[in-house]
């Protein structure tokens, strides 16, 4: 099948509105010999228009095209030239017949017109910009805060002497594709380059368009002064982003790729820039509005997302120069391809192929190979093509400057590394920021930097094979070369001699001229016998750069080592000597920790210690020694921690060797400032006791002593309860760890929290006690009543209760002996209705219903119960509730 072009621009289609017929257009000239008078020169100009076929705007034949040519320096008109469209005219539609799995294909037609004249003028030094004025461009732009009634200014420049000195310029030209398709949210490439008749340096980028006439006078010829004044882009588009983040233009080759926005039109204003010989002669425009449909279609597009894009004269069309793996894609992501198949193109082998969308390829040497791709759309049609790659990785941009400050020039050496075929271009750009000159083309140039600073300067080289690639450095420009100083203000002694150093790269020279021996070396030799200072100066290939050093001279030297200290034992302590010396020696040695070299010693002696220092200065000499006493910290005791129960108090004994001593906190504390106060804590607390002394070491010494309150132990032996004669109880106590029951009669271990007693018809009731103590020794005692019944197992229930709240007989509760569990204890009213329910021994009804009292009168009950030999009790009856 014919190959696809994924994406190429479509010029926007006019609605049927007056004037609104504007589509793009593109003002430029060609230079065709020198003017009829002196020093000036005729031009061909053409004003290439872009009209929707199906405007209701003006037609072609009925365009008027008049030009203004103004000043450059400030756009004021110097003369105006009427333009004459060349017929027959040019009409271009989109064919969309031939791309497969096709949805929603646009309709799209336009005329390209040119309009022709012969300008002739004087060559001056500002040149002169040519533009037309015009309204209005289609409506209903989307990447425009105004939808209708937007005009254009289409300008192209002619160079002035000032820049271009000899020689003539024509302008560039862009170059005019067919229509092709675009649609939104797909990869796309239009190639929007140009061609220069003159072959000069063209690069590409996106640019502010311009406003021009109004729908009221839609074509008011050239105005007084020229107006530039940029079309009212809506955020986040802008003259420099014109179709969003995901789109660029390459400004090598003018290609615009990315990812289409949503669907819709926009204006687009691509510039390119001309320049010779480094400089710029014109920055020339085409203004054009490209119509991104809402259409899909599958199509087999293959790029090497990993390669970089082929260079004119060489055969393939990508070309990989970092690794043998290459990454692919195809560049139509149409959600219509259901089934893709590469063949990577490596002659002889198999295994070359995949079949998903992204594969990557590892070539197994270099070459020029040929990329296939199939893919499959969903209505089950198919689509082919193919694209030629070339392998060549192992190139790798790289350079070293030599240089120092920006009074000389900085050379700079290419070292790039080509595996493959040969670097043969090389683009520099050093950085300066204030310049445009700032370039060279040469493998190894010189630059001279007018001022101090660090620069990025990029070097991008290209290859035989087509890579092309740049590296970024930054260079450190100075303001003067470097130079070192590792010291600024010495010493020395009259009798010696001394050497001064620098460090940089150049010629030194030292001055002054006194008592100096090698002054042209960076390091002489200096004898002063008095403080001088010495200059240094260093010229670096004509870089100056300057510094001093004081040579201060002393006839004698003196050490005071300091006055004699006192230290506690296991301190230790650094030595403050006064002097000018140098050179520094102290003893003894094995009491000296950081070195006994150091002007500033750290000792640490176990016992008194006298040190002694010689200071020198060159051969001037001085000796001095210091005591340093040695005597013991102070001792504190606070003894050993305590447990006691609360509430409770304990003394503290403290022992000391001190001449002061405090306690603190002071709380809970009676007579604290004696060594064994009383302390009555409510709560777990540490006492610390701190100790001086004022005749042995000043440091205070503390010890801390922690008073543990154990708290209140709570003992509960359990509810007293109700037993028939021999029947087997459990007690259950609790509150601590260790219990003691007593008496111990009937009781099978009085040792445990839970022990089984059984008590004879010999009892009425009996009383047990628990003692219940905690690890810590605190303990407490409580008691249960156990009460024996000599009749057999068996649930008591009152006749009759009062609940008045005067604690005697308020609740109407079953009296359980020998009764092991309560199945139910249910009373009703006389209605038959339940007011009261529960299986809980213990529990009861207080004479209530639903919170209300209940007045005077007759109720029913009904209970059963399980005793202690799993017999079934069974009571029924009356109670009379009496208020």
């Amino acid at each position: 099948m014919k190959k696809i072009i994924i994406a190429v621009f479509i010029f926007f289609i006019g609605l049927p509105a007056i004037a609104s017929h504007i589509a793009g257009g593109e003002l430029f000239y060609e230079y065709i010999g020198p003017g009829t008078a002196a020093n000036s020169s005729r031009y061909k100009v053409t004003m290439r228009v872009f009209r929707d076929c199906n405007s209701n705007g003006q037609t072609l034949p009925a365009e008027s095209v008049t030009i203004g040519i103004y000043n450059s320096n400030d756009l004021s008109l110097v003369s105006s030239l009427g333009l004459t469209l060349q017929l027959p005219f040019t009409t271009i539609n989109l064919n969309t017949a031939a791309i497969p799995c096709l949805i929603n294909a646009p309709v799209v037609c336009f005329q390209i017109g040119y309009f022709e004249g012969t300008l002739e003028l004087p060559d001056n030094a500002v040149g002169y910009t040519l533009g037309w004025i015009r309204c209005c461009r289609s409506d209903g732009l989307a990447n425009m805060n105004v939808n209708t009634g937007i005009g254009g200014t289409y300008v192209t420049r002619i160079p002035g002497t000032t820049i271009l000195s000899l020689g003539h310029n024509s302008s560039p030209q862009f170059l005019v594709k067919d229509t092709a398709l675009v649609c939104q949210n797909k990869n796309f490439v239009l190639n929007f380059g140009a061609t220069d008749a003159d072959g000069d340096d063209l690069s590409y980028a996106f640019c502010t368009a311009y406003s021009g006439a109004t729908s009221t006078q839609p074509n008011p010829g050239p105005t007084g002064t020229l107006a530039l004044i940029s079309l009212p882009y809506k955020p986040p588009f802008s003259g420099t982003n014109p179709l969003g983040a995901l789109v660029t233009i390459n400004p090598t080759t003018g290609e615009i790729t990315g990812t289409a926005p949503a669907a819709g039109r926009y204006v687009i204003n691509v510039c390119v820039t001309e320049k010779r010989n480094g400089t710029i002669l014109n920055v020339h425009q085409k203004d054009f509005i490209l119509e991104i449909g809402n259409c899909d279609y599958a199509a087999a597009t293959p790029f090497a997302t990993s390669g970089q894009p082929y260079v004119s004269s060489l055969p393939y069309k990508f070309v990989s120069c970092k690794a043998f793996k290459v990454d692919f894609i195809n560049q139509n992501g149409s959600s219509t391809i259901k089934a893709y198949h590469w063949d990577f193109g490596v002659p002889g082998i198999n295994d070359d192929t995949a079949n998903i969308a992204a594969p990557s390829y590892t070539y197994p040497d270099t070459g020029i190979y040929i990329i296939k791709l199939t893919v499959t759309g969903s209505a089950g049609c198919i689509d082919k093509d193919s694209t030629l790659l070339g392998v060549y990785p192992g190139f790798t941009p790289d350079f070293s400057y030599v240089g120092s400050c920006y009074q000389s020039p900085f050379q700079f050496t290419d070292k790039t590394v080509v595996k493959y075929g040969t670097a043969n271009t090389w683009n520099w750009n050093f950085g300066n920021a204030s310049t445009l000159a700032d370039t060279s083309n040469q493998q190894n140039p010189f630059y001279l930097y007018p001022s101090g600073g660090t620069r990025d300067v990029k070097l991008t080289v290209t290859s035989t094979l087509g890579c092309i690639d740049n590296i970024v450095k930054p260079v450190v420009v100075r303001s003067a070369p470097l130079l070192t100083l590792p010291f600024r203000d010495t010493l020395i002694c009259s009798i010696d001699t001394l050497p001064l150093i620098a460090q940089g790269m150049g010629i030194f020279s030292w001055e002054p001229n006194y008592n100096i021996i090698n002054p042209n070396t960076s390091n002489p030799l200096v004898y002063p016998k008095d403080t001088t200072f010495y200059i240094v100066t260093l010229n670096e290939n004509g870089c100056i750069s300057k510094d001093s050093i004081k040579v201060n001279v002393l006839d004698v030297i003196n050490i005071y080592a300091g006055n004699d200290t006192t230290i506690c034992k296991t301190d230790d302590i650094t030595l403050s000597p006064v002097s000018y010396a140098l050179q520094y020696f102290w003893t003894p040695i094995s009491k000296i920790i950081s070195g006994a070299n150091t002007k500033y010693p750290l000792v640490s002696p176990d016992t008194t210690t006298t040190y002694y220092v010689t200071a020198n200065l060159g051969k001037c000499q001085d000796k001095d020694t210091v005591v340093v006493f040695v005597v013991p910290y102070p001792i504190a005791i606070a003894g050993p921690p305590v447990d006691i129960c609360f509430p409770g108090k304990t003394q503290l004994n403290g022992i000391i060797k001190g001449a002061f001593f405090n306690w603190s906190p002071t709380i809970w504390l009676e007579n604290s400032n004696s060594l064994q106060p009383i302390s009555t804590p409510y709560r777990s607390i540490e006492y610390v006791l701190t100790v001086t002394d004022t005749l042995g070491c000043p440091k205070p010494v503390s010890d801390t002593v922690r008073i543990n309150v154990v708290p209140k132990v709570f003992a509960f032996a359990g509810n007293d309860t109700m037993i028939v004669a021999n029947q087997p109880l459990q007690l259950n106590a609790t509150g601590g760890t260790n219990y003691v029951w007593t008496p111990t009669f009937g009781m099978n271990n009085a040792n445990i929290p839970n022990p089984i007693i059984v008590v004879g018809a010999n009892f009425d009731s009996i009383r047990y006690f628990v003692t219940v103590s905690s690890p810590e020794g605190c303990s407490a005692t409580d008691d249960i009543k156990v009460i024996i019944f000599k009749t057999a197992p068996d649930l008591f229930i009152p006749s009759a209760f009062t609940p008045n709240s005067d604690g005697k007989n308020d609740i109407l509760k079953p009296i359980a002996a020998g009764i092991k569990e309560l199945s139910y204890f249910r009373i009703f009213n006389r209605w038959g209705q339940l007011v009261f329910s529960t299986s809980r021994l213990g529990d009861g009804w207080d004479g209530k219903i639903v919170g209300k009292e209940q007045g005077t009168g007759t109720f029913v009950y009904m209970a059963q119960a399980i005793d202690y030999l799993n017999r079934i009790i069974v009571k029924k009856g009356t109670v009379v509730l009496i208020r």
